[in-house]
């Protein structure tokens, strides 16, 4: 499964009105958690406004906000480091129009009825990291997602050691 996105969105309206907003498809609701994300790291609350519509009925809790600042802080290259020629020597610079790569679950016969998982990959990871989505009537929300937020190899200018 494959998501292009054209431009990031910078407010949450802008967010909301992307045709990548139809969560009818599984792969749209990965691909807008990170552009999501990214908003956060730009703008805290447009970030956790626009997350909260990919939550579906179970908005962000004040512990789920922490946690997101505390994977953020010092990360600014994590989201969009899973889309398409991202890498550690280029600082996590995906090509243009950005584009996603899904991976279907080796596994389904793991996840219960009403529940999906996917893989994303970045090559600051040596495996795929999971994204479960949970179905409310015909749409995708994010159910568990906090593999993403895993730290991954840092950019090769921010490490001393490259």
């Amino acid at each position: 499964m494959i998501v292009t996105i054209q431009k990031l969105p910078t407010t949450a309206a802008e967010f909301a009105s992307m045709p990548q907003m139809d969560l009818t498809k599984p792969e749209n609701t990965c691909a807008m958690l990170l552009l999501g994300l990214q908003l956060y790291i730009n703008e805290k609350d447009a970030g956790v406004e626009a997350i909260n519509l990919l939550r579906g009925p179970r908005p962000l809790t004040p512990y789920d906000i922490q946690f997101l600042r505390d994977r953020l802080r010092d990360k600014r290259y994590l989201p969009l480091a899973y889309f398409d020629g991202a890498t550690p020597e280029n600082n996590y610079t995906p090509l243009q129009p950005l584009t996603l790569q899904v991976l279907s679950d080796p596994r389904p016969q793991d996840v219960e009825d009403g529940y999906f998982r996917v893989f994303l990959k970045t090559a600051g990871a040596d495996s795929p990291r999971p994204i479960k989505l949970r179905r409310k009537g015909e749409n995708w929300y994010l159910w568990e997602y906090s593999s993403i937020l895993s730290g991954i190899r840092i950019p090769t200018k921010d490490d001393p050691w490259a």
